[in-house]
Order: structure tokens, then sequence, then C-alpha cells
């Protein structure tokens, strides 16, 4: 069973049209980040979406299992829909000290991997590659897999993301924050 998902779901493969509306969708997500349209991007969020980036820690092999924390536990971002819109309105006012001047980004996304849930929904693990430029020499790089879980919309561009859960490669970060989207 999926980590994402609260409950067992039957789970399928999906059609090479469907893989490539998913992959369209994602791509056009990371274009609007790293073109700080912020605005454009909450819209690709449903509005109960849950935005979530767990800690990790350094595990023996038999407690891997707890290596990412639980819902109960330390979380860098634990977010719903109007505290993803606030974090977009401090961006866009010049306030935000960790981004002024805004840091440039670059995201890189592969090994998509869809199944369709019994439900209708589609989740979807990514690996991601997120560099973030500042100033003129302070550079970080993010390495890690995402599972979204994604609804079909009637409207372009025909998915919103209900569920996002974010886990980093590393165990210690070394950025001095994470002021920008995974």
């Amino acid at each position: 069973m999926s980590k994402l998902a609260a409950t067992p779901h039957t789970r399928t493969g999906v059609d090479v049209e469907t893989r490539y509306e998913i992959e369209r969708f994602l791509y056009l997500e990371a274009e609007l980040l790293d073109d700080q349209r912020f605005d454009e991007w909450l819209e690709l969020f449903d509005d109960d979406v849950h935005y979530w980036l767990p800690t990790r820690m350094t595990r023996t092999v038999r407690e891997r299992d707890l290596e990412v924390a639980g819902r109960d536990g330390a979380a860098f971002f634990d977010d719903d829909k109007a505290f993803l819109a606030g974090r977009v309105r401090r961006l866009a006012s010049g306030r935000s000290w960790s981004e002024e001047p805004p840091s440039r980004t670059r995201r890189l996304i592969t090994n998509i991997r869809p199944v369709r849930l019994d439900s209708g929904e589609f989740e979807v693990r990514v690996n991601f590659h997120v560099l973030r430029s500042r100033a003129e020499r302070h550079h970080d790089t993010f390495f890690g897999e995402r599972t979204d879980l994604l609804r079909r919309v009637p409207q372009e561009p025909g998915f919103h993301i209900a569920r996002r859960r974010i886990v980093l490669d590393t165990t210690t970060l070394l950025a001095p924050s994470i002021s920008i989207f995974l």
C-alpha cells in the first residue's frame, strides 16, 4: 500500500495517452515554478490539498521503516492550501528575507511512475532534482522523490494536485532555508 494513500486501493497501470497527459502536467508545474508564476502554480492544487515534507533520519537496516517521519512526526512543510497561498503572497510581497533577491531555480523531473487508483485518481511517484541559485555565489541542490495524488478536472491543464509527499534524499539540510517549493 502507498504511504500517501490513507486506505488500500487497487492499483493499475495507465495507458500511453494518460501517461503523456500526466507528464505534460508535471512539466507545466515545473515551468510555472521556475518562471516564478506562483499564483498560476497555486491554481494547480485542490482546495483540500496536503503538501507535506517530512524529516528524514538515518536508521539501521532493522529500523529502515522509521527513516522518514510519520504523520505525527516532524516536518519541514505540513501545509494546506491556505498556508501555501500565504507563502505565495509573502514571496510576491518582497518581504520574504530568504527570497530577496529571489532565487533562480531549475527543476528536473524524471522517472515518472503513474498508477490509476480504483477511486479514479492517479498516484504518481516522481524523482526530482532542484537547483537553487541565490545572489552571486550561493547554490543549493535538493534531490528526492515526490508522491502526488492527482485528480482529473474538466478544465485545462486536466489535473489538480490533491496530495504531495516530498522525501529528500539527504538527512541533513545544508541549505540555509527551504524557501522555495519542491
